[in-house]
């Protein structure tokens, strides 16, 4: 199995790329993370209270400076999604091998934020299509799961056009011990 932590792979399509966030992101991505429009669809569930709106560049960039200290710490993986048509980045996933002592132990867990015009199925999907079929041997699990909340039908939809499937089991914060719903899965086929 390859080491996601030592070398990073770049996830690439004829419309996007995923490559490791970097500080230079910073400008772009404040795009994504002042949207309050896109605010919604972040999951910030066992955050530490951390809700992603980051409204100014300062906050942005400490929000990346973390992302990519918490690569160096092996925490998680953070991938900046570029549209290659406008030379832009458009929001960034996080994937990580998740340890725990509810249903979701051992999962790859999959954040997905992008900005408010990119929250459309078909973008979605294809999204999906790049980064799931890596993250299983990436993060050495077998299922991969993410939170889609109820209002997120356009989410929803490109999720189960994937093959996703609700799932009735909560997610238990590790810190906190609140229990988190919401939650679609994918096995590996």
């Amino acid at each position: 199995m390859p080491n996601v932590y030592e070398n990073c792979p770049v996830f690439e399509n004829e419309r996007f790329r995923m490559r490791l966030i970097r500080k230079e992101d910073a400008a772009d991505l404040l795009e994504v993370y002042s949207d309050k429009n896109a605010l919604p669809f972040f999951n910030s569930d066992n955050c530490k209270g951390d809700n992603f709106y980051y409204p100014t560049l300062e906050k942005m960039a400490g929000a990346v400076d973390f992302w990519i200290q918490s690569y160096i710490d092996k925490w998680f993986v953070r991938w900046t999604i570029l549209d290659k048509s406008v030379s832009k980045a458009i929001g960034t996933i996080e994937m990580f091998r998740r340890l725990s002592d509810d249903a979701f132990n051992e999962v790859g867990l999959l954040r997905l934020d992008v900005r408010s015009d990119y929250e459309c199925s078909e973008i979605l999907q294809e999204l999906f299509t790049l980064c799931v079929p890596p993250a299983y041997e990436l993060f050495d699990c077998s299922e991969v799961v993410s939170k889609i909340p109820l209002y997120a039908v356009e989410r929803a939809g490109a999720a189960e056009k994937y093959g996703f499937r609700k799932s009735e089991e909560l997610l238990i914060g590790g810190e906190d011990h609140y229990a988190y719903n919401g939650y679609w899965t994918v096995r590996r086929s």
